[in-house]
């Protein structure tokens, strides 16, 4: 699965996770309208915290972002991955992206589709996520930022196992705002590592 990259020894060929409930893989180009349509249906929340997530947000813009995540993969830029469960419903997505490669550290992103949420898919998820990039992708610290007032995502971190380290001041520009966020962190060999991938809280 390991070829040669850089100063940090291995690559990454797309691959795909799953836990007992989920199922974790790059994103098609015939994901394209399932992608779309999950954004839309959660619009209201992904826009008060996401920047690429606006009231015109188009069809256009899912094909780009699925674009963009093929070419990360390609050139071991990002990892993104859509989240289907068994049934192969679109759950959402979830990415270790932000490559810190001379510290050799990432972060982790992730949303869940309105339809699905309170169901414990982002804790399983990101716990999954966490672990492939500990073990495998070999990064030394994964991180998860969050506003400081995006409760859900702060909530999705600690139940996934992440160490809440502070509230860094204006670590995040929202919508043109500076805005205060909570950084969550997972390292190898630590207490906090991610627990089983189908654990779920």
């Amino acid at each position: 699965m390991m070829k040669p990259r850089g100063r940090h020894g291995v690559v990454l060929a797309r691959v795909e996770l799953e836990t007992p409930r989920l199922r974790l893989s790059p994103a098609r180009v015939e994901d394209t309208d399932t992608v779309f349509a999950s954004i839309r249906e959660t619009l209201e929340p992904l826009s008060r915290w996401m920047t690429w997530c606006h009231a015109g947000y188009a069809r256009e813009d899912a094909a780009g972002w699925i674009d963009a995540t093929r070419a990360a993969w390609e050139s071991d830029a990002a990892y993104e991955f859509l989240i289907r469960d068994r049934s192969d419903r679109h759950v959402g997505a979830v990415g270790l992206n932000q490559f810190d490669r001379e510290n050799n550290g990432a972060n982790l992103g992730y949303w869940i589709r309105q339809s699905c949420q309170r169901q414990g898919f982002a804790v399983e998820a990101v716990r999954r996520l966490a672990r492939f990039g500990l073990e495998d992708a070999q990064f030394q610290r994964i991180e998860i930022v969050a506003a400081e007032g995006n409760v859900a995502s702060r909530r999705v971190a600690e139940r996934a196992g992440a160490t809440f380290e502070c509230v860094a001041r204006n670590r995040l520009l929202i919508h043109g705002v500076p805005t205060a966020a909570a950084v969550h962190s997972f390292v190898p060999g630590a207490a906090d590592r991610p627990g089983e991938a189908g654990a779920t809280s």
